[in-house]
């Protein structure tokens, strides 16, 4: 009994500091490590404390975004440093190759786009890039409620995806087309310059909610490489289709329009893109090798769980 009070205790303390740490980082200038170590451990500290349930794997997945979403916004937490360190020509190189001597972006926005205005196909892929907050997500409670038999290895995979883009985000910060045109990268003496969509579409739709909005949701401007936004809708797009061929087609449509969404709209370069697909396919192609690792650590957690329930 007071082994597993002491478990206990122990894992609601790991679970309090997981969820604290990331709030109070800044004001106690907490390391990187203690602050990571600390979110990283508070889904297990969970799962230790409450036996398994639909709920307990929605708040799991809740505390996995946490972590991911500290670990995202925390190079930015000093900006001029971030920004002294950001890549910015290396994608912009990329793309004139790929576009044959000008950015796809750009070469998007000027054969189809009229400055100042938005037609309804504009706006639906600024949406979808809007929706995309909600895709890779809504994809696990699907199979939380629908297809619970494999929840572990589609929620792994998701966001092994994310964790495993934070790599990128940290070694190698990249800027993206737009802050890149803010920059004069994008000059080439023609117009109409390179304009950032869904900023512009989203201070007209939402009007003075968009400044809190994306002060909320932008997080770190300057994390480009790899494409996370495409990477996990790709990798929600492979686990939909395991499924079933409705599902997957929704995701596979889904992330196709997105693809084209964040090109068009300014949010990414094609270079991001296929980076992010290749982070998707290796996660997707690593995952049996991983398998058993993650069999022995799960049997680790569920030994916890044991001993705190004896």
């Amino acid at each position: 009994m007071r082994r597993s009070t002491a478990v206990r205790a122990a894992a609601l303390t790991v679970l309090a500091a997981g969820v604290a740490a990331p709030l109070v980082r800044r004001r106690l200038r907490l390391r990187p490590p203690v602050v990571l170590g600390a979110a990283a451990a508070a889904p297990v500290a969970l799962c230790v404390l409450v036996p398994r349930s639909r709920a307990r794997d929605f708040v799991t997945c809740l505390l996995q975004m946490f972590a991911y979403i500290t670990a995202y916004k925390m190079p930015y937490d000093d900006p001029e440093a971030l920004a002294r360190r950001v890549k910015v020509a290396y994608p912009v190189r990329a793309d004139r190759l790929i576009g044959g001597g000008m950015t796809p972006t750009l070469r998007l926005q000027r054969a189809l786009g009229t400055p100042g205005s938005f037609r309804a196909w504009e706006k639906l892929l600024v949406w979808s890039h809007w929706v995309w907050f909600a895709f890779p997500h809504g994809t696990v409670l699907y199979l939380i409620l629908r297809h619970p038999e494999r929840v572990n290895r589609g929620a792994t995979r998701i966001y092994a995806t994310f964790d495993l883009g934070l790599i990128g985000y940290w070694a190698i910060p990249t800027a993206p087309p737009w802050y890149a045109a803010a920059e004069g990268h994008m000059e080439d003496g023609g117009t109409p310059e390179l304009r950032r969509m869904m900023v512009e579409y989203g201070e007209q739709f939402w009007r003075s909610g968009w400044a809190p909005l994306y002060g909320v949701l932008g997080g770190n401007p300057l994390a480009a490489m790899p494409s996370l936004h495409f990477a996990t809708s790709v990798s929600a797009a492979h686990v939909l289709s395991e499924t079933g061929f409705g599902a997957g087609l929704l995701g596979w449509a889904y992330t196709a329009l997105l693809g084209t969404a964040l090109v068009y709209l300014g949010e990414h370069y094609v270079v991001d893109l296929m980076a992010g697909l290749a982070l998707a396919e290796g996660v997707r192609a690593g995952a049996p090798a991983a398998t058993p690792l993650a069999r022995r650590a799960s049997a680790v957690v569920h030994a916890i769980e044991a001993r705190a329930r004896a």
